[in-house]
């Protein structure tokens, strides 16, 4: 049996006016990330570290944002139709992320995240590490115009 590792990040900017999505769950915030989709960057990073693993590109490639299919997409369906891609050659065994923000603090919603993703990779929530970080007020995310997720996964070829 052989496992392939997988690294993903996504970066977007943080606007007035927008909700704020992040690991397919709604957060309290007056800001939002902007983008094409819901621009939950979490689930995009963890879509591209599935990608990556499998050999098969990248989120933009899959999905990209000069479709107009892909206006306003939930985050969720994105990450959705990655699983349906990997799926037949591999499974997920454990994700590991880490967001960078400054606010909101995501602790009270890390549980609800980490059940969304179990719920679509059907993996249990104690395969998916979740933290967050700050960048001690320095740069864009320090500032607050940002939101940056990295996420790292380990996949398990299919016999």
């Amino acid at each position: 049996m052989s496992y392939r590792i997988g690294f993903g990040v996504d970066f977007h900017r943080l606007a007035e006016g927008r909700e704020f999505w992040l690991g397919g769950v709604r957060l309290e915030h007056n800001k939002g990330a902007e983008g094409h989709s819901d621009a939950d960057v979490l689930l995009h990073a963890i879509c591209d570290a599935l990608l990556g693993a499998a050999g098969l590109g990248d989120i933009g490639f899959h999905f990209p944002d000069s479709d107009p299919a892909y206006k306003d997409i939930a985050s969720s369906t994105l990450l959705q139709r990655t699983v349906r891609l990997i799926r037949d050659r591999y499974e997920p065994v454990n994700i590991d992320c880490t967001v960078c923000l400054e606010a909101p603090r995501i602790r009270p919603y890390v549980g609800r995240m980490q059940e969304v993703i179990a719920d679509i990779l059907d993996m249990g929530i104690e395969d998916i590490s979740i933290k967050a970080t700050t960048t001690e007020k320095m740069d864009a995310v320090g500032k607050e115009e940002g939101v940056i997720a990295y996420a790292t996964v380990l996949l398990r070829e299919k016999s």
